[in-house]
């Protein structure tokens, strides 16, 4: 079975963990403890090239998501922001070169760092359904985010609706990062129906109590990527002359 199968039919055997390697060394020692699939982190892969969040390339992700592919066995999701694109044949084209390029799942977002604003649902789900074409074409099992909470729009009836309006389109996986309260996840999970992602944080659920909630998957986001960095500071900090 390949990794594409092997990563669908995670999605629909239980809970699992899905933590985000920010280079190829730490997906080869995440791999290595035994998890059974790996994503991409926007934040990390930046910061591992001393930059901020959105300020990386879509070359340079293609680049980051082949290094990974090549280095360990299990699928990789990948954390494509709004796939680096505006219009639905673009983010299209691009879903298809990251299947290429050997990741099992792909994560679009509706946040526009270009204007600062969260898409409309229109605009957005013109997109995803542009996107779940060329998923289904290539055994890529869709993720669609809803961006709300990171920026400080907390209206959950308009996130769950967003959700809802994204599993319509044909979205495999929705996700709505930032959310840390049982009530609000354990909403979302009850009236959106099939695979949710929750972004794992040190104020919300445990990853058993996730899964009790009927989560299908957890991520780590830029999470790793910052203990490590801190870790290295103050390792470093007191040879510092």
């Amino acid at each position: 079975m390949g990794v594409k199968d092997v990563f669908r039919e995670l999605h629909d055997t239980g809970f699992f963990v899905m933590p985000n390697p920010w280079d190829v060394g730490s997906a080869v020692r995440l791999e290595g403890m035994g998890f059974k699939a790996l994503a991409t982190t926007s934040s990390g892969h930046a910061a591992s090239l001393g930059r901020q969040d959105q300020e990386v390339r879509f070359d340079e992700l293609c680049e980051h998501v082949t290094a990974l592919t090549a280095a360990v066995g299990v699928p990789v999701n990948v954390d494509a922001e709004r796939l680096f694109a505006d219009t639905p044949d673009e983010c299209a084209t691009n879903l298809v070169t990251l299947a290429q390029c050997g990741a099992a799942g792909v994560s679009v977002e509706d946040y526009n760092p270009a204007t600062g604003t969260i898409e409309s649902v229109n605009v957005f789900v013109e997109k995803l359904e542009a996107c779940v074409v060329s998923a289904r074409d290539h055994g890529i099992v869709l993720t669609a985010r809803a961006e709300n909470h990171l920026y400080g729009i907390d209206d959950l009836t308009d996130t769950v609706a967003r959700l809802l309006a994204f599993r319509t389109a044909g979205a495999d996986v929705v996700y709505a990062p930032g959310l840390t309260e049982s009530v609000d996840i354990g909403r979302i999970v009850d009236e959106v129906g099939g695979p949710v992602n929750v972004l794992l944080r040190e104020s919300g659920p445990t990853v058993s109590e996730l899964a009790a909630m009927g989560v299908r998957r957890a991520s780590t986001g830029g999470m790793l990527a910052n203990v490590a960095y801190r870790a290295m500071q103050r390792s470093a900090q007191d040879l510092v002359l």
